[in-house]
């Protein structure tokens, strides 16, 4: 269908542009210009105020635009401010190529109208040396430029395939809406600007919130890849971490068109794009990789690259390496964007590898604790000795996986049995290794068969030559005589037996300074006489100060009462009575102390 005709048959001349026109046979009734009244006005002031939305904004301008002239091809450029070129933001009767196209200014009749900030109207296209011949059936053109204080934003362009379609007044009304939506349209693109600003920064805040959660090297680097994607549409992304020596850049993850794709490359620092910003410390966004000599081709569809160190502690880690197809396709709000969030990913990144190195050391630790374990236990006797007039037992739950409780059965000669009980100060192998110690100081004297004071004296000594800084031991050591069923007590400080005889409870006031902690010290030595059914228990600190969930402690009191009540019991039936009736007492609560018993108990 062709385009109305003009209201008018003749054209008036303006600047040579137009030219006059033979009249049209088409029904006048479609041409007829309609003055400028205050009833447009109002409408276009209310499109305006209406909406902050700019494509509802644009869609309505075409409206208003069709209310006074019968266009059929119709566009508003936009021009951007980076590219310095005009592009299609709003079409009618355009196709997707010219659509696409862009505009550098001062080519064609619309670039040429945003170079010279003056309307141009073009009666026969075809004798015009602006006019770019992208739709060959046009004819006659009317530009005009957007201008909001006093700086354009773009063209209203309108084309006709009809020669001299487009009038003076035509113009006029075009000059008249231009001038009052060149505002509208900034204010719209401010308040979008301003819109993905918010959103970005939201995005930035998730994004450093959901990467501090992530302690995993190889995750972490993939979920970085996967959030960056929020704020730039890029299509390859590689982080580039540095060597130990921070020589060589090595890949550590790498995303090419929808997929992971990490082959192993390493790039020395001392060339390439990413080696540039490695030893320039910035950031480096190159429109067109092919017009530079540093850039070392990993893959040939990229046209720009953007690079953005990551610095942590005033050193740089590696880098951010994004590509894209298209050149000039990252701006200054791309860098901004990524050079905002790169702190945040260095930091990130540093945790995640302080995790991994915890994690490998303590996966270490544990095989030495473990290793340690196993020793430990290997010096510790397997079972407890008996006699024709005493049963005993022994039972040893450790609150880590060493512990500083130490116990033995030393066999003194015929029918005689040294009980020993102590523990370090400390815990874990710190304690276990200091435990060793006394135990082979212990073993060695024992073969003179001191007297429990005795040996407590020498033990003492021994300690105070190897003197380690806030080492020291609490032991109790106790002599079984089977022949006359007597017991020797000595004490360093260790926790008191109680003896129970005849469901009546007491405890051995045996009492001393712990091994190692003052020099020239003795011990007093106590005898207790025993009769068939006495039980004797001795027992760490751990058993006695084993607290419950609220915060009360086991104590002697409720160790006696057990120990009287089970008196009747095998020793290793009232070793297992006291261990239960421990657990059950702290109930969910964790244990914080290694908890031994050992029981006598007289046949």
């Amino acid at each position: 269908m062709p385009d109305p005709p003009p209201s008018s048959p003749e054209h008036h001349d303006l600047e040579g542009d137009y030219r006059p026109a033979a009249p049209s046979p088409l029904d006048p009734v479609n041409t007829r210009i309609e003055p400028v009244d205050a009833a447009y006005l109002m409408k276009l002031t209310d499109a305006l105020n209406n909406t902050l939305d700019l494509q509802t904004l644009l869609s309505r301008t075409s409206e208003l635009v069709r209310a006074v002239i019968n266009y059929r091809i119709f566009a508003i450029f936009l021009l951007n401010d980076h590219t310095h070129d005009l592009r299609m933001r709003f079409q009618i009767g355009h196709t997707p190529q010219v659509e696409r196209t862009r505009i550098p200014v001062g080519k064609g009749v619309v670039g040429q109208v945003a170079l010279t900030r003056q309307p141009l109207l073009l009666n026969d296209v075809t004798s015009s040396e602006y006019y770019i011949p992208a739709n060959p059936e046009v004819r006659s053109e009317l530009a005009v430029p957007l201008i909001a204080k006093n700086r354009l934003i773009g063209v209203i362009d309108l084309e006709s395939k009809e020669p001299g379609y487009f009038q003076p007044e035509h113009l006029r009304l075009l000059t008249v809406t231009a001038s009052r939506i060149a505002q509208a349209i900034e204010n719209a693109r401010l308040y979008a600007r301003v819109s993905r600003q918010a959103q970005t920064l939201e995005v930035l805040n998730e994004i450093a919130v959901e990467l501090a959660s992530i302690l995993e090297l190889n995750p972490l680097l993939e979920r970085v890849g996967q959030l960056l994607r929020r704020l730039i549409d890029y299509q390859m992304f590689t982080i580039m971490l540095l060597d130990e020596k921070g020589e060589i850049l090595v890949t550590r993850y790498a995303w090419r068109f929808g997929s992971t794709h990490a082959p192993l490359r390493r790039i020395p620092v001392t060339s390439g794009l990413v080696g540039a910003a490695v030893r320039e410390w910035r950031t480096i966004n190159v429109p067109d990789v092919r017009k530079d000599p540093r850039y070392l081709e990993m893959n040939p569809e990229t046209r720009s690259e953007l690079i953005v160190p990551l610095f942590y502690k005033g050193r740089v880690i590696g880098v951010l390496d994004l590509e894209h197809t298209r050149t000039g396709f990252f701006n200054e709000g791309h860098e901004r964007m990524l050079t905002t969030l790169a702190s945040q990913i260095a930091i990130a990144i540093e945790n995640a590898r302080l995790y991994q190195a915890v994690i490998r050391q303590e996966r270490q630790l544990e095989r030495d604790l473990a290793m340690a374990r196993q020793v430990q236990l290997r010096l510790l006797p397997p079972e407890a000795p008996s006699h024709p007039h005493a049963e005993m037992a022994v039972r040893f739950l450790p609150a880590r996986s060493i512990g500083g409780d130490l116990y033995d059965f030393i066999d003194y000669g015929p029918n005689r049995t040294a009980i020993v009980l102590g523990d370090v100060s400390g815990k874990a192998a710190p304690a276990a290794l200091f435990a060793a110690l006394v135990s082979g100081i212990m073993r060695s004297a024992a073969q003179q068969q001191p007297g429990p004071a005795d040996m407590l004296a020498h033990l003492n000594a021994a300690l105070q030559e190897r003197k380690l800084e806030s080492q020291y031991v609490t032991l109790l050591f106790a002599l079984w005589n089977d022949e006359n069923q007597t017991l020797q007590v000595a004490n360093s400080g260790a926790v008191q037996p109680v003896f129970c005889r005849s469901g009546q409870s007491l405890t051995v006031k045996a009492e001393g300074f712990p091994l190692g902690m003052f020099p020239d010290v003795a011990y007093e030595e106590f005898n207790v006489a025993t009769q068939p059914g006495d039980v004797i228990v001795f027992v760490s600190d751990g058993i006695l100060d084993a607290e419950n969930e609220k915060d009360e402690m086991y104590g002697q009191e409720q160790l006696s009462s057990l120990l009287c009540a089970s008196r009747d019991l095998p020793a290793c039936e009232i070793a297992d009575a006291i261990l239960a009736d421990v657990t059950r007492f702290q109930g969910g609560r964790d244990r914080f102390d290694d908890e031994t018993i050992i029981v006598l108990r007289v046949r």
